[in-house]
């Protein structure tokens, strides 16, 4: 069982007293902090998931990752100040990044055998499956 965000249609959005949503207005706005997560690709191969984050702007030594209770976990922070002086003035600029994602990894991954590197703002993972996930192929159920 999964949960899914209660969304309203737009009929109850006609008859709604609020003025402004604030859930709503949150939820979709480019700067939220849901959409700050970098994309990921995952696939699926006969002996390992194939698992992409792109992350440009992060150098490997910002990366945290570790695997705990079957979860991937994936974090990472950068902060980058600069700052310039003139006689007339004093110019100081800062920036910070950070995120964590964590992925559920399915029992068939040996988790001693997960491989990760960094390379052009793509960190990738290898996650090879155990011996027993390889040979297992799915069972067709007769319908009756």
């Amino acid at each position: 069982m999964s949960l899914v965000k209660f969304k309203r249609t737009p009929l109850e959005n006609l008859f709604s007293t609020d003025v402004l949503d604030t859930n709503d207005f949150f939820d979709n706005r480019l700067w939220n902090k849901k959409n700050d997560a970098p994309a990921l690709n995952i696939k699926e191969t006969d002996n390992a998931f194939e698992v992409e984050l792109a992350a440009p702007g992060f150098a490997k030594k910002d990366f945290d990752v570790t695997i705990d209770n079957g979860c991937l976990n994936i974090s990472a922070e950068s902060s980058n100040t600069k700052e310039e002086k003139d006689d007339d003035y004093t110019r100081k600029e800062f920036s910070y990044n950070s995120f964590e994602k964590r992925l559920q990894l399915p029992d068939s991954v040996k988790e001693e055998d997960v491989k990760a590197k960094y390379k052009d703002g793509v960190l990738s993972f290898n996650l090879a499956k155990t011996e027993a996930s390889k040979n297992h192929k799915p069972k067709k159920i007769a319908i009756s």
